[in-house]
């Protein structure tokens, strides 16, 4: 092997390896769809340039029927349980920074309470999509907002490698 395929080849795999900063983390197996069966990502994520400008902050899943389940996509403990300007918002508290959000969901659950990945913990309502019920999902880490789907799916670009 020439010195230069090695290095190339040293280069890619620590690439692959480290990942970049705009590189989205791959699937995490401790989290799950928060819709089951598996939905259909209506609006994708599309986070703004600045904080303060309009954009997308999560994710539309759906269509789904009113009243349908929503499960927790990973453990957590329940953060908020109410409404916000006119919808029914529940939020979750997964550790390590991380926070989901789901709209319009109704919930029995209050601040504090537990919860485990797959557990039902709300049910839609009616009013985000306007031609469908859809579930808008939001992932925090930290202040910023990143896409729910790298918990979920693996986002990262394919890479072909050189044949040595």
């Amino acid at each position: 092997m020439t010195i230069a395929k090695l290095t190339l080849t040293t280069f890619l795999t620590a690439t692959i390896l480290a990942g970049g900063a705009s590189t989205p983390a791959p699937a995490s197996a401790s989290w799950s769809w928060p819709l089951s069966p598996k939905p259909s990502v209506l609006r994708t994520f599309d986070p703004p340039d600045k904080p303060w400008l309009s954009g997308h902050r999560g994710v539309d899943l759906g269509p789904t029927p009113d009243g349908a389940p929503v499960a927790a996509p990973s453990d957590g403990v329940v953060a908020f349980a109410g409404v916000v300007v006119d919808r029914p918002v529940l939020t979750i508290d997964h550790g390590d920074g991380l926070k989901s959000s789901f709209e319009p969901v109704t919930s029995e659950l209050k601040a504090g309470d537990t919860v485990r990945k797959g557990q039902v913990v709300g049910s839609m309502e009616p009013g985000h999509c306007s031609s469908a019920t859809c579930l808008h999902w939001g992932v925090r880490r930290g202040e910023d907002y990143v896409n729910p789907l790298g918990f979920v799916e693996d986002l990262r670009p394919s890479i072909l490698l050189p044949l040595l």
